[in-house]
This record gives C-alpha cells, sequence and structure tokens, in this order.
C-alpha cells in the first residue's frame, strides 16, 4: 500500500490521524477547517468515504459520524476509511444549509479555487480528497420542514453503486440520475461511485434515522471487504424507480392524514388544506399508488408547496 497525502501530511498504512484541511478565514480571522479522520489498516483494499454536513443544517449525519468515530467502528481490517462529519463548516455555524454566500456547495462541484465560497470548498476537497476515494456514502436529510423518509438515493444503471444500495439495506431505494454540480456527478466522471443516505429532517437528530445509518454502513463496510461481520438486513430495500410530488393546490393550513414510509393507493385522501378562518377545508389525494418516502412538516403552506413525496 502506497502512502497517502492529505494536506500534505502523508498517512501511511495502520495510521489514523486526524487533518484539517485549510478552506478560508471568517471576517474576524478566525480559521476554517475541514477535519478528516484517516483511518488506515495495514492491509490494502479500498477507500471509502463517509462524509455529512455537505449542507449545514443536516445534523443526521453529522451525529452519525461522530457516534461511529466516538464508538470505535471505523477501524477498518482492510483499506482505509476517510470520514468528514462536516464538509460546510460555515452552514453548520449558522445552522444553515448553504454558505454565506448564498450558494449550495452540493451545486458547486469540482469547483473552482479562485471562485464563490461554495466552489472554493467544493474545488478543496475535489482537488484534496476526491482523487484518493473508491466508493463513498453521502449523508444527507430533508429540507425546508420535510423529513425524508431512511432512504437511499443512487444510479441503479450503476452496478456498484446498486449492489451497495441493497448492502446498505435502508428501508427504501430510488433511482436518483445525477444533478449538474453535484458530488456524485463529479465521483461519476472519474469512475467513483457514491450512495446518498437521505433520512430525518434539517436542524432535528432522530434516532431511528441515525441507527438505520449506523447498521446500513457498517453494511457496505462488510459489503466492501473493510471489515468482517455486520448486522444483516431484516427487510429486504423496496427499490422505487420514480417518484413524484403531491402539492397543496391552495395555500393554508395542512394536515397530514398519512405517516412516512407508509403504502399509499391512488385516489386516497392523504390529508386537507384549510382556510385558517375556518370557512373551508380541502381534501388532498393522491395522483399515484406507491409509498411515502417524504413529509412536509409545516403546517401553513402555500400554493404550489411540496408537501408529499411518493416513490412508485
Amino acid at each position: 500500500m502506497a502512502e497517502m497525502i492529505i494536506n500534505e501530511i502523508p498517512i501511511y498504512p495502520g495510521d489514523n490521524k486526524l487533518i484539517r484541511l485549510n478552506i478560508s478565514r471568517l471576517p474576524s480571522g478566525t480559521e476554517i477547517n475541514i477535519p478528516i479522520h484517516v483511518f488506515r489498516a495495514t492491509e490494502p483494499g479500498p477507500v471509502l468515504l463517509l462524509m455529512a454536513g455537505m449542507h449545514g443544517d443536516e445534523v443526521n449525519g453529522v451525529e452519525t459520524i461522530r457516534r461511529m468515530v466516538r464508538r470505535r467502528m471505523l477501524q477498518p481490517h482492510r483499506g482505509t476509511i476517510l470520514a468528514i462529519p462536516i464538509l460546510n463548516i460555515y452552514g453548520f455555524l449558522n445552522f444553515s444549509r448553504e454558505v454565506p454566500d448564498g450558494k449550495d456547495v452540493n451545486r458547486s462541484f469540482p469547483g473552482n479555487p479562485t471562485g464563490s465560497l461554495a466552489s472554493r470548498v467544493a474545488a478543496r476537497f475535489t482537488q484534496e480528497v476526491l482523487p484518493l476515494v473508491d466508493f463513498g456514502i453521502d449523508f444527507h436529510t430533508g429540507g425546508a420542514s420535510r423529513s425524508n423518509f431512511p432512504q437511499i438515493r443512487c444510479e441503479l444503471e450503476d452496478e456498484q453503486s446498486e449492489a451497495m444500495a441493497h448492502a446498505f439495506g435502508a428501508p427504501f431505494i430510488l433511482n436518483s440520475k445525477l444533478r449538474p454540480g453535484s458530488l456524485r456527478e463529479e465521483a461519476s466522471k472519474h469512475g467513483k461511485s457514491i450512495i446518498v443516505y437521505e433520512a430525518g429532517e434539517s436542524l432535528r437528530f432522530d434516532e431511528t434515522s441515525i441507527n438505520t445509518a449506523l447498521e446500513g454502513t457498517a453494511r457496505v463496510m462488510h459489503h466492501l471487504g473493510i471489515i468482517d461481520n455486520s448486522v444483516p438486513v431484516s427487510h429486504p430495500p423496496v427499490v422505487c424507480r420514480k417518484t413524484t410530488w403531491i402539492r397543496a393546490r391552495r395555500a393554508g393550513l395542512f394536515r397530514s392524514f398519512v405517516k412516512n414510509g407508509q403504502a399509499i393507493s391512488r385516489g386516497q385522501q392523504v390529508g386537507t388544506v384549510a382556510d385558517p378562518f375556518g370557512y373551508a377545508s380541502h381534501p388532498i389525494t393522491s395522483h399515484v399508488s406507491g409509498y411515502v418516502i417524504g413529509l412536509n412538516h409545516m403546517p401553513v403552506v402555500n400554493q404550489g408547496d411540496a408537501i408529499l413525496h411518493i416513490g412508485y
């Protein structure tokens, strides 16, 4: 196994190191660094990236990686694990999805070292970390008061991604096309397979989502030969090749009649939108049969707001 270099620091087989990758400074002069845990086995094997906090308000993934580090779950028998609890330090400090310039890091890859702040974060990662990676799991949660039921998103046409998704064993697997400027798209250009785990709601810990992530990550590590044992999947994942949104046709107060993860039928009433003054209440029905994979918990909705995400 050759030496691995991040931020001009060599990491040799058998090393466990914490590397701080400098990004920039706050206006106060405080340095902003991305902590990267590197765990290398003495035996050769793949390099697995575990990353959270791409969006600073998505804390379930941050807590997942923190627990894995704390519980010493990331000691590989073969290969290397790169664990990044928080990529977007700026967003994390400000309870925000974006960086201070208002841009989304996950739409900024491969980045530009002299561009916007989001582009600089993406560029530093693309230059220093991505070339070392073979596979990856990118941890996310729902945004804008929407909670996602535990799910893996990947391109099912990519055999390696599909195999990792089934090994992870989340309740749902979604066929998700590559989005321009995303980490998955940039990784795919270099022949690297990264799957996305989506679960829970921003700025809220969800124990079910976190525990599913802990077990699923261990299963992927086992699948790749990085560790020798993991907890088997209790129920095979439901594969959804298509998804659709149910949107509010009127503004008002939204009440859901269904739960996240629930199977629903076409024509079923899934909730109501009522005016706040007691004059009228309008039913919301589903236009497809499928499963609720995302649910809006914001009681006040505007016309056109996404309120249920359906996989089918």
